[in-house]
């Protein structure tokens, strides 16, 4: 034993189970050769691509004196993935680099020990190995090549830790993992899932980190100062513009949604600070517009906005999003070219809507000739021989495949707030009549105009006082949410709104119904009709009525869907703390591995929807009610929300859908049984939570290390006194002192970025698509019978309800985007999914834990589609109900209404 501690380095030998007791054979014979059981296991439990490993890595190691250390030679096997597509620029570079890569233009990998030289006192280091063969492999087609690596390195070594690389080349290259090979612990992996830039672009060496995670004080001397240099160059200094390539994780204000230098009426105010609070974004450092200091330019479709480079979407997801976009292109452009050829114009029938699945836009309106002869871009459709029966037809929503009439039906109105594309706004009513926390010196009495003898005709023999005992009753309240900027979004062109309430009974078959809806407007006078209440149809006339009713509902509810729920408590809340994660923690933190899968292109596409989605004249404020006001809207919902309520069960409990109960698994009871969301997402809340609690305990087994971890607490400080610095000051932040305030913090995050993102998200298109079922925007009131139009509304309601929906091009441009927004791509990670699922973690006990966590979504998997095929419950089965899969964690690619990614990804 004393003999082979010379050779290979006494670190090397108490670590590795070559020299266990039993193994005095093996000694007779010293080698650096991997362990081939583990090999075993490890190949078995790959689902995702990792570096071949050599079989034959057998290096016999002679035997040396005790004075002089051996030189052994160790191989690296790197895997880098090729491009698909490469631009005519790049094909000459990579062509030079293949030339240049002989002469010593190449890339350059070095090992870094986890041990210091006695000597020195600095980190151990081998020679320098170069990757081979790359002008020979240069041409390879596939998606990845492996590449090798030699480095000589002394007997005494250690364990490699990390490895730097320096890229020599003119292009930068996608490095997906390195694997050691030849060291007697066995394979060491490295998984980077990293642009390597090039020397020229960045002098500096690149450092990647072996798989073994180190908490901050636990980390081996020799990687001390590469792990905090590494986290010095991720923050950068917070001065200049960012280069398309550069690395760096700042902060910024909203101050880039507006283009002042274009027209005033393209001014937005900024978001973030006393005035408008909101949470940060990603810092892109770009001057300020020339008409407004304050402002910063902007960078327009299509070309790119800066996000750190390691951000962005990858080949297969750009791929998907820019077909996506090009279908948004094309759905743009029509109606560009249709406003040239005749005024925009509403849908005369019914039939019309249905002809945009069966016939296409241009098909149906005449146009494919005109389109072919105008279009600027007709190399943009050769691509697509079949034009009308692809990029211009839209696919049937999944709303009409059951059911074509279902949306016509109370009782699917009803199901669609418990089960449909926005399930967080209903509440239950715990007293009536409702009442508004506006502030009535400033909005004038906001006493609700809902009386007890509009609803108790609907109540099954029940008294209102017995009903909200019963927990019977459910309201879905945008009061407060719009009546502040009504007066505003009515003085648009194309604009009517109303501040909606709606009030739900639960009956005793277990379906929920609608049986009033409050409209009310500004009160901006004594004899002002500022309220009005609508209830269930008793005849021709009241039916259309109740109708317009319920689309004004829809409307007020995609504004809060996309702006508050989606937008805000996802996307933009999620934000800061991505942004201090990649600050803050390093890739060798045991809580950066934990959250890395749940922040894989979030702030990309926050990118993208600063440039398309939200910005002002973008897709929000073109397709939805709110119009100019829609991120103020955004803001002020900002104002009240609280990070210690956006966990599952905290969230259910505040708007009363469930109660505290210690005797149930998640600690709360759901009131109303049937609320598919609220059910299936207690599984998965309660497998994250499960999951996070196991992995959190591993590593800190003990409190005091959590209070003592320096990279950890800085995270979460910077994320709440950076990130959302508007609301720093608020006493309800969680603190960060126990492993359960950890496990709390993380759950809720994760939580967050998968299953609630995922079942904000992907029924966008498959409920939305059909815009009678969900129109994003009213134009027309309601009438009255001494309104002007409540002739026309008696001789043709149809007619006059298909008016008062989103015009033609209004529609198109809107299904278009939540088509895009709806869609899997398919390199999609899903929950309990990971790249490289045995080797992201060094960790074999963390491996383990997650395997069951997989093992455990699967299962409820099963369980979700077990109840989707029970029928007493009626809310997801039973004639022309659609299941409710939103939180089914798998899902193909594609429109599926299925499907929990891990991260916000789209």
């Amino acid at each position: 034993m004393a003999l082979a501690k010379q050779i290979i380095g006494s670190s090397l030998i108490e670590k590795s189970e070559f020299f266990s007791s039993s193994s005095k054979l093996f000694l007779a014979r010293p080698s650096l050769v991997p362990s081939q059981r583990r090999l075993v296991h490890l190949r078995r439990a790959q689902r995702g691509p990792v570096a071949a490993i050599s079989e034959d890595l057998v290096k016999i190691v002679p035997v040396f004196s005790a004075e002089k250390p051996a030189k052994l030679k160790v191989r690296a096997v790197v895997t880098v993935r090729n491009k698909i597509k490469e631009d005519f620029k790049e094909a000459i570079s990579k062509h030079l680099d293949s030339l240049t890569d002989k002469i010593g233009r190449n890339v350059v990998l070095e090992l870094v020990s986890t041990e210091l030289d006695p000597r020195t006192k600095a980190p151990k280091k081998s020679s320098e190995g170069v990757l081979k063969d790359w002008s020979k492999k240069s041409n390879l087609k596939a998606e990845r090549v492996n590449y090798t690596a030699e480095f000589t390195v002394d007997s005494s070594f250690g364990v490699p830790g990390a490895i730097t690389v320096t890229n020599k080349h003119q292009n930068e290259f996608f490095l997906e993992t390195i694997t050691l090979e030849g060291f007697a612990c066995g394979p060491l992996h490295f998984p980077v899932n990293s642009w390597m830039q090039s020397k020229k672009d960045h002098p500096e060496k690149r450092i990647v980190f072996c798989n073994k995670p180190y908490l901050p004080d636990q980390t081996p001397d020799g990687l001390k100062e590469l792990r905090q240099r590494e986290l010095k160059n991720l923050r950068g200094d917070g001065t200049g513009v960012r280069k398309l390539s550069d690395r760096i994780y700042d902060y910024a204000l909203y101050n880039d949604l507006g283009n002042p230098d274009k027209g005033i009426d393209l001014a937005r105010p900024t978001l973030g600070g006393n005035k408008i609070p909101y949470p940060r974004r990603c810092r892109t450092g770009r001057p300020p517009t020339d008409t407004d200091m304050l402002a910063e330019s902007r960078v327009e479709k299509p070309l790119p906005m800066y996000v750190p480079r390691d951000e962005q979407f990858e080949e297969s997801k750009m791929d998907t999003f820019l077909f996506g976009r090009l279908k948004g292109v094309l759905h743009n452009l029509v109606p560009s070219l249709m406003s040239s050829f005749k005024a925009d114009k509403d849908f005369r029938g019914f039939a019309d809507i249905d002809s945009l699945y069966s016939e296409g836009v241009l098909l149906k309106l005449g146009l494919q000739d005109e389109f072919l002869k105008k279009l600027p871009l007709p190399s943009m459709v050769s691509k697509f021989q079949d034009y009308n029966q692809g990029v211009l037809k839209y696919d049937t929503p999944k709303i009409l495949s059951k059911d074509k009439l279902c949306w016509l039906r109370d009782d699917e109105f009803a199901r669609q707030a418990v089960a449909g594309v926005n399930p967080l706004s209903i509440e239950r009513l715990k007293v009536f009549p409702p009442e508004s926390k506006l502030d009535p010196e400033v909005y004038g009495p906001l006493e609700s105009a809902l009386k007890e003898e509009h609803i108790t005709p609907y109540l099954y023999g029940m008294t209102v006082h017995q009903a909200l005992d019963e927990n019977k009753l459910y309201m879905v309240d945008y009061h407060d949410v719009y009546l502040p900027f009504l007066d505003r979004i009515n003085a648009l062109d194309g604009r009517k709104a109303y501040a909606t309430r709606t009030l739900y009974f639960l009956t005793p078959t277990g379906v929920l119904k609608p049986i009033a809806i409050e409209l009310t407007l500004p009160n901006t006078g004594p004899s002002s009709r500022s309220k009005r209440v609508l209830t269930p149809a008793v005849d021709a006339t009241t039916n259309w009525m109740w109708q317009l009713a319920k689309a004004h509902v829809c409307a007020n509810d995609a504004g809060v869907h996309q702006l508050v729920h989606h937008w805000l408590r996802t996307h933009a809340t999620l934000e800061p703390f991505i942004l201090a994660a990649h600050r803050q923690l390093s890739a060798m933190h045991p809580i950066y591995k934990l959250l890395d899968p749940h922040m894989r292109y979030t702030l990309e596409i926050n990118k993208l929807a600063r440039q398309i989605l939200i910005n002002a004249d973008g897709v929000i404020e073109s397709c939805f009610t709110p119009g100019r006001y829609a991120m103020e809207i955004s803001s002020s919902a900002y104002q009240t929300w609280r990070f210690d309520t956006q966990s599952l069960p905290a969230d259910l409990v505040q708007r009363g859908m469930a109660v505290p109960d210690p005797t149930q698994a998640h600690g709360v009871r759901l009131v109303m049984e049937d609320y598919p969301y609220g059910s299936d997402g207690l599984f998965i809340w309660g497998a994250i939570e499960n999951w996070v609690r196991t992995y959190v305990h591993h590593y800190y087994p003990d409190s005091s290390l959590i209070r003592n971890d320096r990279e950890l607490q800085d995270w979460y400080s910077e994320s709440v006194n950076v990130g959302h610095a508007d609301l720093r000051h608020e006493n309800w932040w969680p603190s960060l002192s126990t492993a359960d305030d950890l496990v709390s913090i993380l759950s809720t995050l994760i939580w967050l970025a998968s299953a609630q993102h995922a079942a904000l998200n992907f029924a966008q298109y498959p409920y939305g698509g059909y815009v009678p079922n969900r129109p994003p925007l009213m134009r027309r009131m309601i009438p009255e019978e001494n309104d002007p139009e409540y002739a026309n509304f008696i001789s043709d309601p149809q007619k006059f309800f298909l008016s008062a929906l989103p015009s033609v091009l209004q529609a198109i441009k809107y299904m278009a985007v939540v088509d895009i927004l709806s869609t899997h791509s398919p390199d999609e990670e899903y929950l309990g999914e990971r790249q490289q699922p045995s080797t992201w973690s060094g960790d074999a006990d963390v491996v383990e834990a997650f395997h069951k966590f997989s093992a455990e979504i699967r299962e409820i998997e099963k369980e979700i589609d077990r109840r989707n095929s029970d029928p007493s419950l009626k809310h997801r089965c039973g004639a022309g109900v659609l299941p409710y899969e939103l939180l089914v964690p798998s899902s193909e690619p594609g429109i599926t209404c299925r499907g929990v990614p891990n991260s916000i990804s789209i």
